[in-house]
């Protein structure tokens, strides 16, 4: 798979793709529920993926057995993950390479993040990152998170780029949705090896995919 042409923009989702800040939101998520009496799981992990700032909050009252205190759950996880961002927090394998040769090869580049603005600038700064990009959206700056197209459509603009001749690259189903409603080409590369992405164009095992490469016209397309 891939376009006609280079694309006109390369529109990174951050938390579990441009950057493994997953690990972060792991020891807040745990810290969180043991607080609570509960016991942190991969299948709460693997739904809460992805998940915005409203979404993660509802789900938390259920996890939890909590109803009604979603937002104050929110808050407190927030609190947590804002201190163990400010250290290990690394980029994502091939991820740097990447942005790097798109910036080489004069192709925008963006992050469009459904974490909050303080969040996603505090992970981009401990990442070593944050310099390679010149526009990034969160998820508090748009009314409506992903799975809606906001957030993307918000990037395109900045960079003065058509969606659809522009692609998005996300590891959750969410993400992928968010992207494919905004007219991106979407690729796929899922943070869980076994999670599935239906709205993607392609699935990719890293960004150092040479398939990825191809798909952003970096290589040429063998297909």
């Amino acid at each position: 798979m891939t376009l006609a042409s280079p694309p006109q923009a390369v529109v990174f989702d951050n938390d579990g793709l441009l950057l493994d800040t997953e690990t972060a939101w792991t020891r807040a998520e745990e810290a969180l529920f043991a607080t609570h009496g509960g016991t942190f799981t991969m299948e709460h992990k693997r739904d809460l993926i992805g998940s915005s700032h409203t979404v993660a909050a509802g789900k938390l009252e259920v996890m939890l057995d909590r109803p009604g205190e979603g937002l104050a759950l929110m808050a407190e996880l927030h609190e947590r993950v804002m201190a163990e961002a400010t250290h290990d927090v690394a980029p994502r394998p091939g991820a740097v390479a990447l942005v790097d040769a798109l910036l080489d090869a004069g192709i925008p580049v963006a992050v469009a993040s459904n974490s909050p603005r303080a969040f996603l600038d505090l992970v981009l700064q401990t990442a070593g990152v944050a310099a390679r990009f010149a526009v990034t959206v969160a998820g508090d700056e748009v009314a409506h998170p992903k799975p809606a197209p906001d957030i993307y459509l918000e990037a395109c603009r900045l960079l003065g780029a058509d969606p659809t001749a522009s692609v998005g690259l996300e590891d959750s189903p969410t993400g992928a949705q968010a992207a494919k409603a905004a007219g991106l080409t979407v690729i796929g590369v899922p943070y869980l090896p076994d999670m599935e992405i239906p709205p993607a164009d392609l699935i990719a095992a890293s960004l150092a995919d040479d398939a990825v490469l191809a798909a952003v016209g970096l290589v040429p397309s063998r297909g």
